[in-house]
């Protein structure tokens, strides 16, 4: 990564500009043509310097009240296979393994679903427990109470 594709990412990271034409824009800011924006920004994609570029909806906005991490407790031997099931699900935002704390915190996958309201989320957990199956001894949901902050990774 060299300085302008750090001028990029400073330049994006809070999202595109809504514009009608955001790379351009982008490109004016950071002094370089905007083809070559949308050719650092694919080749940044490619190398996974940035792992995508998207529209990050406010699922709060859009009538998504209740936040729940759901963690569980699944056989080591299986965590890759069932946690990439799991990640794939449209209803899991985000899904990652974590190691157990025994013998106070055995969950070592987790999966963030949102929904409506907390009966949402339970069926949505209850749809991760069936793909578990038997490789799960346990899970349970943490609710959100409140947003401390909202934000990704920001570059200074």
């Amino acid at each position: 990564m060299d300085a302008i594709d750090r001028a990029i990412i400073l330049a994006t990271q809070e999202g595109l500009p809504l514009v009608p034409q955001p790379y351009h824009a982008v490109a004016e800011q950071v002094g370089i043509a905007p083809g070559e924006v949308m050719e650092r920004l694919a080749a940044m994609l490619e190398s996974g310097v940035i792992r995508r570029i998207g529209a990050v909806p406010n699922h709060y906005a859009l009538g998504y009240k209740a936040n729940g991490m759901t963690v569980w407790d699944v056989a080591d031997e299986r965590i890759d296979e069932l946690g990439e099931r799991i990640g794939q699900l449209a209803s899991v935002t985000h899904c990652y393994q974590r190691p157990r704390h025994l013998p106070d915190w055995p969950y070592n996958l987790f999966a963030m679903v949102h929904g409506h309201d907390r009966a949402e989320v339970e069926q949505k957990a209850r749809q991760i427990d069936e793909i578990l199956g038997d490789a799960c001894r346990g899970h349970e949901i943490l609710y959100s109470t409140r947003i401390l902050k909202k934000t990704g990774l920001r570059i200074i």
